[in-house]
């Protein structure tokens, strides 16, 4: 849950919105807040240790940050960083610096938008002699001069849980503590993969008294294996933050066919109780529907 809301925002009331994101942009090029607020506050040390001790424990990542921040994070060099306009989080000024980039004229308002930004961040006007470098110098301090201070705050909690050191001795981990968007889409195949279903430990041999017959529980298996490969992602991210509690799945997930009212998840154990009183697949498929729908009000609670 720590994980999720370090995704997708905090509830803080900041006076601007009520939910509030400590990394801004679009996927594969998030970058820190620039909010000043958040800046003044130890936030992004705690981040920066969540991310540390999540990874430490076989947990959820942070996905989609942008490749020029994991570089700072790792290595704290601006002169060997490479930036995208798509890192820009501020669609207004990435739109004023791209007017920089190439030869075409520039129209005096648009000289007088570019000029006004670079004054704001003490950088000089634009001329045709330093148009390429003032494109570069905005767009580096869009990105990397405004989130200096959260970055250094954000590798301070990660050297806090170790994993700084880690990432500074071994680069190439850090596609694996801070992967890819396209690393976090679900598919039917990455659940299927971790899932232990009835039998698969041997415990059924031992159960003296199991709740129902074994073809009943082949059945439900057979019900919850076609949920799963049927599945749109958002049913598989639903089904997952039920699950577990996190939208990608994580360890090893255990599948228990019980006699209960409703479908119920112990999410610490990542154990799934499934009812096996059904003898209809869309019964069932519905049941599952509306169970995880509740997943953003209380596990279980419908």
């Amino acid at each position: 849950m720590a994980m999720l809301k370090l995704q997708h925002g905090f509830n803080i009331h900041s006076g601007a919105a009520n939910m509030t994101l400590l990394f801004e942009g679009q996927e594969n090029h998030l970058v820190p807040s620039t909010s000043q607020i958040l800046a003044d506050s130890d936030l992004f040390v705690v981040a920066g240790r969540m991310i540390g001790h999540s990874f430490l424990s076989d947990g959820p990542r942070l996905h989609g940050l942008s490749k020029a921040i994991i570089h700072m994070l790792v290595h704290a060099d601006r002169d060997t960083v490479t930036v995208q306009l798509d890192d820009v989080p501020d669609l207004d000024i990435r739109s004023t610096i791209c007017m920089l980039d190439g030869n075409k004229h520039l129209t005096e308002q648009q000289k007088d938008d570019i000029n006004n930004l670079a004054i704001s961040w003490d950088l000089p006007p634009v001329s045709a002699e330093n148009r390429r470098w003032l494109f570069q110098q905005l767009l580096h301090h869009a990105v990397i001069g405004r989130t200096k201070r959260q970055t250094k705050h954000i590798r301070k909690g990660l050297k806090d849980t170790g994993l700084l050191t880690m990432l500074q001795q071994r680069p190439d981990t850090a596609s694996v503590v801070f992967p890819q968007h396209e690393d976090s889409i679900l598919t039917a195949q990455a659940v299927l993969s971790h899932i232990v279903w009835p039998g698969d430990e041997g415990d059924d041999e031992d159960d003296d008294d199991p709740p129902y017959p074994l073809s009943i529980q082949m059945q439900t298996v057979g019900f919850l294996k076609t949920y799963i490969e049927t599945a749109t992602p958002f049913q598989l991210s639903q089904l997952m933050r039920f699950w577990v509690g996190w939208e990608i799945p994580t360890g090893t997930m255990k599948v228990e066919v019980v006699k209960a009212d409703y479908l119920i998840s112990s999410t610490c154990f990542g154990t799934l109780h499934v009812p096996g009183h059904f003898h209809e697949y869309n019964v069932f498929s519905k049941h599952v529907d509306d169970c995880i729908a509740t997943c953003a009000t209380g596990f279980g609670l419908i």
